[in-house]
């Protein structure tokens, strides 16, 4: 590995850790460390809707502080874990989760990536087997004698020009 990959790869390790690093839980103060550790979970289970790919509490986006604000405070309000994520279903739809619930709205959630895995594999195999046949294709009485003679053109003209 050249160094400069290696450097790239730790700039990148920083810069991708940067974010997460910079949100503390210290601007959502608990009385009960219950009910932050209830908010810390909370938080993890749900999916930041501008980064996508990042928790809700992990992501220093402008509206995952927004819904963290609103999720710390129907948590102060005495809301429940299950109360605060039908809301934010019902407001953002299952997206919000990071594991949704299984159902006809949410099939290509769970089972896409599995038929893409398995139509890719057909594919794969498919095309290997053509050109395992291809390759296997004998050659017709004419087209042997044809080779033949262009062969044996072929090594007449190397003995003459020897």
């Amino acid at each position: 590995m050249s160094k400069q990959f290696a450097s790239l790869v730790f700039l990148w390790l920083i810069a991708t850790a940067l974010p997460v690093a910079a949100y503390t839980l210290a601007d959502f103060p608990f009385d009960d460390p219950k009910k932050e550790q209830e908010f810390r979970e909370l938080t993890g289970k749900l999916r930041c809707l501008v980064c996508q790919n990042e928790s809700l509490a992990a992501s220093d986006a402008d509206l995952a502080e927004d819904l963290r604000r609103e999720v710390y405070d129907m948590m102060k309000a005495g809301r429940s874990k299950e109360e605060i994520i039908k809301f934010l279903v019902q407001r953002y739809g299952d997206f919000v989760l990071y594991d949704p619930p299984l159902k006809p709205s949410t099939y290509l959630i769970w089972f896409g990536p599995g038929v893409l895995l398995l139509i890719g594999a057909f594919v794969v195999i498919r095309t290997l087997k053509q050109k395992k046949s291809a390759r296997e294709k004998t050659l017709s009485a004419e087209e042997q004698q044809r080779v033949e003679a262009l062969l044996n053109t072929a090594s007449e003209t190397q003995g003459t020009d020897k």
